[in-house]
């Protein structure tokens, strides 16, 4: 058994997987095995990754399920005690692999823990955004507000994702936001400053999301966590707080684009679930 599975979704990234799979390849941390879910692409994709066999594992999807489905299929099919994750359009610097195992090994109760990351747009090295800069340990408050975490810099123990879940596959969009709020209420997310993932934007083939559906995605996820009953009556607080602001302002634009039935049901949102938590008490 390898002590990390490596798990990289793809849909028609045939110029980009590559690579992906090299910067895993190219890793002075050894000790792994890469499973490749590809999600119905229908570019030469499998052609591509044919070069890297027999060093990686090859999942393939009929039809083009989301980067959900995708993640965990390679969750399930993966044997290792840690999982890292790598979207094919990212890749790693060498000693990304050697720093998060080292941590664990030295922080034996850390369930989860990222490293930093280098940002190119249009490539170009760009610097991230004050809102954008990665907190480290007790961020379930940060991470109510945007998503603190990226998939392509995280490892995260087996038995964690035992206990919280898989990615959502009803989600669209977000489904990372999801799933780290539905970690970082009880566990801390650990930070490894060192910038060791490259990740590019901009370019047209990634995922298009809309402000809109991000909004969308990003309440059903705090709603759901306010539901679960999980949370301390400060963490309570500061999520209802994030839920009234993202209702506010996704129920005033639904208004605006004429979608009033919706507008209401947003803006209402956040009090009709505290009078249902108040009624439950």
């Amino acid at each position: 058994m390898a002590a990390v599975s490596v798990i990289i979704p793809t849909f028609n990234r045939a110029h980009k997987i590559a690579r992906a799979v090299a910067s895993v390849l190219y890793q002075t941390f050894s000790d792994y095995e890469i499973l490749v879910v590809d999600d119905g692409s229908e570019d030469g994709t499998q052609r591509v990754l044919s070069q890297f066999d027999p060093h990686i594992r090859r999942i393939y999807h009929s039809r083009n399920l989301g980067v959900s489905a995708a993640r965990n299929t390679g969750i399930r099919e993966s044997c290792s005690p840690f999982i890292a994750f790598l979207d094919s359009d990212d890749y790693w610097l060498p000693q990304k692999l050697a720093a998060q195992v080292s941590f664990f090994s030295k922080h034996p109760k850390t369930v989860a823990c990222q490293t930093e990351e280098l940002w190119i747009r249009r490539g170009r090295r760009v610097n991230p955004m004050k809102k954008h800069y990665k907190p480290s340990g007790e961020i379930f408050e940060a991470a109510l507000k945007l998503c603190v975490v990226s998939p392509s810099a995280v490892m995260v123990r087996r038995s964690l994702l035992q206990e919280v879940g898989l990615f959502d596959e009803d989600f669209p969009v977000c489904e990372d936001y999801d799933l780290w709020l539905r970690i970082a209420w009880k566990y801390p997310i650990d930070l490894i400053p060192d910038p060791l993932i490259v990740k590019e934007g901009g370019a047209p083939d990634q995922l298009s999301r809309s402000v809109e559906a991000m909004d969308r995605y990003r309440i059903k996820a705090i709603v759901r966590v306010l539901e679960s009953g999980c949370l301390s009556e400060r963490q309570t607080e500061a999520a209802l707080k994030e839920l009234r602001f993202k209702c506010l302002v996704y129920g005033n634009g639904c208004l605006k684009r004429g979608k009033k039935k919706e507008g209401r049901y947003y803006l209402d949102l956040p009090d009709s679930l505290v009078k249902k938590a108040k009624y439950n008490e």
